[in-house]
């Protein structure tokens, strides 16, 4: 499993276009304290907020991780950005991608890794071996963030309620299982690099038995319907072994995303769907709540939807970016 040391220097190179760097955005929305600075090269388009600063200032101010904070065309590492990045590894910090393109890749980069002794963590790849998935019972609380589609919210909704748990003093921890969250959390692997057999058994890995009152808020990935990711989601649910599961859905789309002709799941179908092939290994699964994003919709118009579908489905509906998740917690806590 990935352990990436804080705090970060976000690294935004000369981007052109600001909402390619949402990985370092999303860094220092959800973790803030993280975050040290951000380091942009003239002509940068791209600024996540942070306080702008140099290699040396960083390391001086006690910067312990590069992190790449924005994706690029084809995901390779721009050859005018290696020189900076050698730079960060002198200065003694270990550097840190969502790539697809392993750092190491790039000759100067693995040169410098191994004379500096600096680690290179590609958060896309995953060197640990992994077991089988058991589907023993384990002590502690799991959650799971189920999706009618892919790109949905799942990852919002957890840290969400991660961020709300934390807020009420109940203990719990967040569970990265892609590649932007593991470099929100420094923890976890993207789980679409763990071979398909022992998808389950990473998450066991990831998610351990617990304290009795601890919760494992656990983020999820593709969706049981997908014609392409399902495999992942499912062996997501066996892993994780949920006490409780949100369901995150967008009125309105009605086919999955780039999938034309695919439709997405209705609410209540994933509901059973996801009750049905989990209480194999979690006998008490329920779902707490739907996560909806109403962002097409005006403020009227998207409380009468969620009024409608928490009716409808007889749990809370909440849309986690304009109103939170206060009432998911509640009812999660029962």
């Amino acid at each position: 499993m990935i352990n990436i040391s804080a705090p970060y220097l976000i690294y935004l190179g000369d981007t052109k276009m600001p909402e390619m760097a949402k990985t370092g955005a999303g860094l220092a929305y959800w973790r803030p304290e993280r975050c040290l600075a951000q380091l942009r090269e003239v002509g940068c388009k791209a600024d996540v907020g942070l306080a702008d600063m140099g290699i040396q200032e960083a390391a001086t101010k006690g910067a312990k991780t590069l992190v790449i904070g924005t994706a690029v065309p084809g995901g390779q590492l721009p050859p005018h950005w290696v020189a900076r990045i050698v730079e960060a590894m002198e200065a003694g910090m270990d550097i840190a991608s969502g790539l697809h393109v392993p750092l190491a890749a790039t000759p100067a980069l693995a040169d410098a890794a191994q004379r500096t002794g600096r680690a290179l963590h590609d958060v896309r790849l995953s060197k640990q071996q992994f077991p089988i998935g058991s589907g023993k019972p384990r002590s502690g609380h799991r959650l799971l963030t189920m999706g009618t589609d892919c790109a949905i919210g799942k990852k919002y909704t957890a840290l969400a309620i991660h961020r709300e748990l934390v807020k009420r003093g109940v203990p719990a921890d967040f569970r990265a299982t892609g590649q932007t969250g593991v470099l929100i959390d420094g923890r976890g692997f993207a789980i679409d690099a763990v071979v398909s057999d022992f998808v389950a058994g990473a998450v066991e890995t990831l998610a351990p038995a617990a304290a009795p009152d601890h919760w494992d808020i656990i983020e999820g990935q593709g969706s049981l319907v997908h014609p392409a990711f399902a495999g992942v989601t499912l062996g997501l649910l066996h892993g994780a072994q949920p006490d409780a599961f949100v369901v995150c859905h967008e009125p309105g789309r009605n086919e999955l995303s780039a999938f034309p002709g695919f439709p997405t799941a209705g609410i209540g179908e994933l509901i059973n769907m996801t009750i049905m092939l989990g209480r194999t290994v979690a006998p008490r699964i329920r779902c707490v709540g739907l996560s909806i994003n109403t962002s097409r919709m005006d403020e009227t118009a998207a409380r009468a939807e969620l009024d409608f579908l928490s009716r409808m489905h007889k749990v809370p509906a909440v849309d986690p970016v304009r109103f939170g998740v206060e009432e998911l917690v509640d009812r999660m806590l029962e």
